[in-house]
């Protein structure tokens, strides 16, 4: 007998509808499965026989060949054992074909017969609703996550004889939907500015950083805060959107940050070793796995001590800071990462890190090899230079310049400026802008665009790092609550893009 299950595969963020075969005939006694399945799937034979057999149904004293369908697809993971061990009962007799008509069915089995919390349920739920398929069964734990597809019919099942009794019509319970106030909170505190003392450039560099969407560079000599201010950077972004939840939240359920948990509620926060590899920030290795930079969608990708990264990491950041997602290539087959986040590095200005002060040792040739450590083309990306230098004793002794809910509350305004003016173009924010955007949406008075002109002839400013500057200014605009970007706006703009001395001498 022929029974056909339908259960879906994780491919980049996404997922792809398999439709399992099953196959029972008279035979000499065999158990095989094809259709380009990994190890962990041709080990499913061993689960899914034990798991039967234990949980008391009939395994087929027969030829059992299972399918899955398209064969051409490469099939990964252990999430395929509860699609074919319902295959495996259909086609024996044991649970009524019909019922898998309407329902998909998705989880890892032990040996026992229990189902077990897996990766990408939530990519699996939307492939479900994607497909029209009204019903889907996943393990317990995962359910509350495959639940936040709310046009899904979503059944929570902790063994394989509690899935049976859904499709037998013995159970009708479904997972409700989390309320629209959203998921579950994040036990840590946050940081909050409030824990800063002094340092008021660099906290307005945040503020502007986290109101378009800019990437930005903390230097300074050591201990002088510059980790410190990084890792506040999300508590001024703005509160996620449903959207936005909803791809954070796929992400982290694909890459196994987040198994069977709610709606994600904060922004991410990444901050990888310097000895990461290329394939580890932006995604890839032989079964492709979201990156870094793909964790950090929607937060905050932060590389501490930037200088010691390996260069050819370093140069695979391009394609994702320009193109706001990376696409993976293995085996002919391609996954598609997004990777829309606020790059924030820190570094020291030179190996020993006092570059400037009577404290440096360092010779031109050790400046000039730590200057070599970052390429022209990376930091042509990067919107705003820093300098963090150390906070003075009165400053350390000083109340706080902001808190974090202070500051999120401009960020918020200048943001809803923002999806106002470019609700039609495509882009969430002033960094996201094309250039027709850019063209489109600021424009310079006379000052504006002498000051623009003359930076660009005199300072050397790139193509890229001109239309970066307009983004810049277009911002430092929206947290004022103006229209017209002027030459103020753009002078600003300018003094976090280039050295002082450069401003000072060519745009005076």
């Amino acid at each position: 007998m022929l029974s056909h299950v339908t259960t879906f595969t994780i491919r980049g963020i996404d997922s792809l509808r398999v439709t399992v075969e099953v196959d029972v005939r008279r035979g000499l006694p065999s158990f095989s499965i094809v259709g380009l399945g990994d190890r962990a799937v041709r080990e499913a034979r061993e689960r899914v026989r034990a798991a039967l057999q234990n949980s008391r149904f009939q395994f087929p004293g027969m030829r059992v060949i299972v399918n899955l369908a398209p064969a051409y697809v490469r099939k990964v993971g252990p999430g395929f054992d509860l699609a074919i061990a319902c295959g495996i009962l259909a086609a024996s007799g044991q649970v009524p074909p019909e019922a898998f008509e309407r329902t998909a069915v998705f989880g890892e089995l032990s040996l026992g017969g229990e189902l077990r919390r897996g990766r990408g349920t939530l990519a699996i739920a939307e492939g479900a609703a994607r497909a029209g398929i009204p019903a889907l069964i996943v393990p317990a734990e995962n359910a509350p996550e495959a639940a936040l597809v709310r046009e899904l019919d979503v059944y929570a099942a902790a063994t394989i004889t509690d899935v049976v009794a859904i499709l037998r019509g013995d159970r009708s319970e479904r997972v409700a939907d989390l309320p629209s106030g959203e998921a579950v909170a994040e036990d840590a505190e946050r940081p909050d500015l409030s824990d800063v003392r002094g340092h008021p450039g660099p906290i307005r560099a945040l503020t502007i950083a986290a109101a378009g969407g800019h990437n930005l560079l903390l230097s300074g000599p050591p201990g002088t805060g510059k980790t410190m201010l990084a890792r506040r950077l999300p508590s001024i972004l703005p509160r996620l959107s449903r959207s936005e939840a909803i791809e954070v939240t796929r992400i982290q359920s694909v890459a196994g940050v987040r198994l069977g948990g709610g709606l994600a509620v904060e922004r991410p926060f990444r901050a990888p070793h310097h000895t990461i590899s290329p394939s580890g920030l932006v995604g890839g290795g032989p079964t492709p796995a979201p990156g870094e930079a793909s964790l950090a969608h929607h937060g905050v990708l932060f590389l501490d001590e930037l200088s010691e990264f390996g260069r050819h990491a370093l140069e695979a950041l391009r394609q994702p800071l320009e193109d706001g997602r990376v696409v993976v290539v293995r085996g002919q087959q391609a996954a598609v990462y997004p990777t829309r986040f606020v790059l924030a590095a820190a570094t020291n200005p030179c190996p020993c890190g006092h570059a400037g002060t009577r404290r440096c040792r360092c010779t031109e040739n050790d400046h000039a090899r730590h200057r070599r450590k970052l390429s022209g083309p990376l930091l042509d990306r990067i919107d705003l230079l820093v300098d963090v230098q150390r906070p003075s004793a009165a400053d350390l002794a000083a109340p706080p310049v902001s808190a974090s809910a202070a500051i999120q509350a401009q960020v918020e305004e200048a943001r809803q400026r923002q999806r106002h003016r470019l609700r039609d173009g495509g882009a969430g924010c002033n960094a996201e802008m094309t250039p027709a955007l850019v063209r489109a949406h600021v424009s310079l008075d006379d000052v504006g665009a002498r000051l623009l002109r003359t930076a660009y002839e005199a300072c050397r400013l790139s193509a890229r790092g001109h239309h970066r500057v307009l983004k810049v200014a277009r911002t430092i605009a929206d947290l004022a609550g103006d229209e017209q970007v002027g030459g103020d706006h753009l002078r600003a703009a300018l003094g976090w893009r280039l050295e002082e001395e450069q401003v000072d001498a060519h745009v005076a």
